[in-house]
């Protein structure tokens, strides 16, 4: 036997075990939703991110700001990929979902310093998410989405999502936008419960006039203006052609060198580029296009061939742009001139160019499939625009919600008063020790009616505990009203929220938080000398098993 001590990793490898690892964590996860939590509701405040390049957004969204802030610690990451699919699901409700998976890491943290290990406490947990889905099936209301009332019922759920956003002064034109927007879509009145794609509604910007200007087009909007001046503004009876090759002379793929010795020799190379190019626009004459978008570029002389016959023609517009022009106008996209005919043209009864301050837009209107359209955003700052986008994102993100899956549930807090007070009463016929982790995930619930009363300036325990006092007594509707600062039937007050968001934070929170609270050995290199661990920069967390 040797005294030589084993080196299982290089020295410059950090370690961190057992307790000291997940109070690592929680207190990173902790962080994230600390900074979060203060952009909860409508009164909920904006954050200022500026980047090193002095660019700057303003916000109150939960995802912008956490993708914008560059977070580098393991755990903290995992709390904004929940963010993040909580955007991608349901649009709107990332705020809520961080705020709930800290909470219920840092009322863990209160179960581990009573000696419950990690294990029953992910355990009890989990038990308690399943129960709230179902609490949450029970509580929700369904509505139907093709009478008027129900019209005027989607309109306040927009509202609801946007109010806070600093939309409040349009929020009215703006959810009338969003449900015509949705309703168009899907398929008007009697569209069933079907999947609405999101992406058929573009959201353009335009610099100038104000927030109330925005519009509903109907057709395509795009950030692209004609590329010569002496092609017409406007075409009636539009055939449009969208191709994805350049309306230019190819360039060979490696070097290439032309030895030219004559002057005659020069001139036929020039001639028989023309001659190329010539054929090129000729063969989208033939056609019968008289608008075309193009996804590479379109070379001088072909401009100057496409104004002469009077064809419209747009470069460098982007695949997705492309795609829903596609869709809207019916067309075909190519990527041979050869195969451009009759049959592969979208149609539009008009396409123009329209100015609006500094910016040129081509407005493609009338078009064969209204399952496509715009909403034109205006406003006065890029700032203020970007914020009205990411508004009327979570508004799209919510109604689709709602006329998708028909089910809704009370905002303002409600809804998470009445969970809490099911989940106590559930965790009461449990045995052992899970039931004071399911205690925690009621208690973490209660974090977000908690917080919206503190960024109104109202007491939160004051409120807290009138709330569940009238929850007891049976008014399982009531919830904090922050435009007039009382506790009321929010269904009354018209604050309505998609049960979506409610059982995506809830599942996404609980996920995240068991997997953290699971996590007792930390494993950092530093980059130098490492080359064992195969790792760079990053962080590893063992896992531990099951028992």
């Amino acid at each position: 036997m040797t005294d030589k001590p084993i080196v299982l990793m290089p020295e410059d490898v950090q370690r961190i075990l057992g307790k000291d690892a997940q109070r690592n964590n929680i207190m990173a996860a902790r962080m994230v939703s600390e900074i979060v939590k203060t952009t909860l509701g409508p009164k909920g405040m904006d954050k200022m991110l500026v980047s090193p390049t002095n660019d700057i957004i303003i916000t109150n969204d939960g995802v912008t700001i956490l993708e914008e802030m560059q977070i580098e610690h393991p755990a903290a990451k995992m709390m904004v990929e929940i963010a993040k699919t909580q955007e991608t699901e349901v649009g709107d409700g990332t705020t809520t979902a961080v705020m709930i998976a800290g909470k219920l890491l840092e009322n863990a943290e209160k179960l581990l310093d009573k000696k419950i290990h990690p294990t029953v406490i992910t355990k009890g947990y989990r038990i308690a998410a399943d129960k709230a889905q179902e609490i949450l099936m029970d509580l929700a209301l369904k509505i139907t989405t093709g009478n008027k009332e129900d019209e005027a019922l989607l309109k306040q759920i927009a509202m609801t999502a946007m109010t806070g956003k600093g939309a409040e002064d349009a929020k009215e034109r703006l959810s009338e936008i969003i449900v015509q927007a949705l309703k168009q879509i899907s398929g008007g009145e009697n569209s069933g419960r079907k999947k609405i794609d999101i992406n058929d509604i573009k959201i353009e910007t335009s610099k100038g006039k104000g927030i109330k200007n925005t519009e509903l087009v109907q057709g395509v909007v795009i950030d692209k203006e004609k590329v010569s001046y002496d092609m017409p503004c406007s075409v009636k009876n539009s055939k449009i052609a969208l191709i994805d090759f350049p309306l230019e002379i190819k360039n060979p793929e490696i070097d290439t060198k032309i030895s030219v010795t004559s002057p005659e020799q020069l001139h036929s190379f020039v001639t028989e580029e023309e001659r190329s190019i010539k054929e090129m626009i000729e063969k989208v004459k033939l056609s019968g296009a008289n608008v075309i978008f193009c996804q590479k570029g379109i070379d001088d002389f072909a401009q100057y061939l496409l104004a002469k016959e009077r064809i419209y023609a747009c470069r460098r517009v982007a695949r997705s742009d492309m795609e829903k022009i596609s869709k809207a106008t019916g067309g075909k996209i190519i990527s041979n001139i050869d195969e451009l005919n009759p049959f592969e043209l979208g149609n539009a009864d008009l396409v123009e160019e329209v100015r609006h301050g500094e910016d040129v837009l081509t407005y493609i209107r009338g078009c064969e499939n209204p399952k496509a359209l715009t909403i034109l955003v205006h406003g006065g700052t890029d700032h203020v625009i970007e914020e009205v986008k990411r508004a009327v994102r979570d508004g799209l993100g919510d109604v689709a919600c709602v006329i998708e899956s028909g089910l809704v549930v009370p905002g303002g807090g409600a809804i998470e008063i009445e969970l809490a007070k099911k989940l106590r009463e559930f965790s009461q016929g449990l045995s052992g020790r899970e039931q004071l982790a399911v205690e925690e995930f009621a208690s973490a619930i209660e974090f977000v009616p908690t917080t919206l009363a503190e960024n109104a300036g109202l007491d939160p325990i004051d409120t807290l505990t009138e709330l569940k006092s009238r929850h007891d007594s049976g008014e399982r509707n009531v919830g904090l009203n922050l435009f007039t600062n009382k506790i009321e039937n929010v269904l009354e007050s018209k604050i309505i929220e998609p049960l979506k968001i409610k059982t995506q934070a809830i599942n996404s929170a609980s996920e995240v938080a068991i997997m953290i609270l699971r996590i007792d050995d930390i494993i950092s290199a530093t980059g130098h000398g490492n080359k064992s661990l195969g790792m760079g920069n990053n962080q590893i967390g063992k896992i531990r098993p099951d028992y």
